[in-house]
């Protein structure tokens, strides 16, 4: 950074950002740059609202120098002493540096459907009368699911129904009168302004159907699907003939042992640390957690707990009419603690983490509690382990690496998309 390029060799700094200084590419072109450089951090402060009712955002600040700094000098994270502050604006574990992208996970995680055009958008109502009016409608009108639908409805069905055309030719499109007429009106003349040639020319088609996605996942009669943005960060199983927008990440499976290791803590902290985040919620990037989680061999414990979270909880939302995240906020909520479902759902999480490090091969033995990482209070295993174990996955990702690397560098989550998701 400029900043940097500045400083004398014994020569100090602060900079104030917004939080995203430390995430993704920001901190990729950035904070990683400046260490590589010759910069330590000496004091932080990973992310805070801004002082102000002016502004409604969160803020980052950093302190440093190009001079030695002795490993026995304390360094000020958040206002507690550590030993060294990564690049992330937190304590630096025993293992450096940025997980890679393994080739062992590619073509399972994807963005949903990018629509761009509400004119697609109908309300279950209409779309059931188009299609007692004329039956072949069925073919490309479908449940839509978004992240709110997915988090907030206890059966985390869709809301309304969208108009798929798919792949369909100009033609082709016409042979269905009403929803063509339909994108026609509301569509197209939206389209008309793209700068981007194929979403003007193509206008009754979504602005990126996610090709990969819908052939990685025709086979299967339901598929993994967790909301991009959101505090939860616990996936569920749709069945298959839903439209996911794009802010759902859709995993091609229907393992409930895949289901356990995304529902884990050890990837629910994997994916705050590496991932970047809105406010407080967690904003989920495949490429960057997903592609580099390096995950166990599947065993039968774990399918067991996959199975019995899907299942149980299904049930506990259904009867109490709870969607994902009312549930998760009672589960992350000590007040919660005497509520019988809720200690249930806390007591599937701790058999899914224990079958986790089990599937490992790793003799560590969590304490669960209330604990906060990343201003999110969150029931979960305490810090000593959260460290030890994203170290643990840090080694276990650099050693599949160096053995299967994945060929080229993807610059940003959309370059990803475009590239490898929506073909």
């Amino acid at each position: 950074m400029r900043a940097t390029s500045l400083l004398q060799a014994k020569g100090t700094l602060g900079l104030i950002a917004t939080n995203t200084v430390a995430q993704g590419d920001s901190r990729e072109v950035g904070l990683d740059s400046m260490v590589s450089d010759g910069f330590t951090i000496t004091r932080a402060v990973q992310s805070r609202s801004w002082p102000a009712s002016s502004a409604n955002l969160e803020y980052a600040a950093v302190w440093g120098t190009r001079e030695v700094v002795e490993e026995d000098v304390p360094r000020i994270a958040d206002d507690i002493a550590v030993r060294r502050i990564s690049t992330l604006l937190e304590p630096a574990g025993r293992v450096d540096g940025m997980p890679a992208r393994l080739a062992e996970n590619s073509g399972l995680a994807f963005i949903g459907c990018y629509v761009l055009g509400m004119g697609f958008v109908l309300e279950p109502e209409e779309a059931q009368e188009w299609i007692a009016a004329d039956t072949r409608n069925a073919e490309v009108l479908f449940p839509y699911l978004n992240g709110e639908d997915l988090n907030q409805r206890p059966d985390s069905s869709a809301s309304r129904w969208v108009i798929d055309f798919n792949d369909r030719t100009e033609e082709q499109a016409r042979k269905y009168p009403r929803p063509f007429e339909r994108v026609s009106e509301l569509v197209r003349p939206e389209r008309m302004h793209n700068r981007r040639k194929p979403r003007r020319d193509y206008w009754w088609q979504f602005a990126e159907r996610a090709a990969g996605m819908r052939k990685a996942i025709s086979d299967l009669s339901e598929v993994l699907v967790l909301a991009q943005v959101s505090n939860t960060a616990q996936p569920m199983f749709i069945p298959k003939g839903i439209v996911p927008s794009h802010k759902i990440v859709v995993f091609a499976s229907d393992n409930r042992g895949l289901m356990a290791v995304l529902s884990s803590s050890l990837h629910y902290f994997w994916a705050r640390k590496y991932s970047g985040a809105m406010k407080n919620d967690l904003s989920y990037s495949p490429s960057d957690v997903f592609l580099t989680f390096p995950r166990p061999k599947m065993t039968k414990r774990l399918l067991q707990a996959g199975s019995a979270l899907d299942r149980e909880r299904r049930e506990i939302m259904a009867r109490r009419s709870l969607g994902l995240t009312k549930l998760y906020n009672l589960v992350n909520t000590p007040e919660a603690g005497s509520d019988v479902d809720v200690s249930r759902v806390r007591d599937l999480h701790v058999e899914i983490d224990e079958a986790l490090i089990e599937a490992y091969g790793w003799d560590i033995h969590p304490r669960y509690g209330f604990h906060t990482y990343r201003r999110v209070l969150r029931w979960s295993f305490d810090a000593a382990s959260r460290v030890d174990l994203l170290d643990k996955l840090l080694e276990e990702n650099r050693t599949r690496a160096e053995s299967s690397p994945v060929t080229g560098h993807i610059e940003s989550i959309y370059e990803f998309a475009e590239a490898t998701l929506f073909g």
